[in-house]
């Protein structure tokens, strides 16, 4: 039996499965936090799930650990970049209440590299 929301928004790490162009699944293991039924991420611009999400927002979702090793039966559902500024703010602190001082370490070394402008906000729906 597949996964429900609230099991997915409980874990502390998901798989998250984008497809290649050829149909080719790739899994990243993710952290993800739930507002008002929709799933949220944070991710690298310029990574390549963002290309692959690019190509198709169609994606797959599985408990795993931190290192991405599944745990059970998979979801699937579609993704879509958000760029809203108030959906965002609202998905920092929703990963932020989560994660706590993980998400902040983060986000810290995110800006001390430069980076934090390159971070993309995912929205998942099951």
């Amino acid at each position: 039996m597949p996964p429900t929301f609230q099991d997915l928004a409980a874990e502390q790490y998901v798989s998250l499965m984008t497809f290649r162009r050829n149909g080719l699944g790739v899994a990243t293991p993710i952290w993800i936090a739930p507002i008002d039924g929709k799933l949220y991420a944070v991710t690298d611009r310029r990574s390549a799930k963002m290309k692959r999400l690019r190509v198709t927002d169609r994606i797959r979702l599985a408990a795993c650990d931190v290192l991405g090793n599944v745990r059970g039966e998979s979801a699937d559902g579609r993704s879509r970049t958000i760029e809203d500024p108030v959906v965002v703010k609202r998905a920092v602190a929703a990963l932020s209440r989560k994660y706590g001082w993980r998400f902040c370490l983060a986000s810290f070394f995110s800006r001390l590299s430069g980076r934090i402008g390159e971070r993309a906000y995912l929205e998942i729906t099951l």
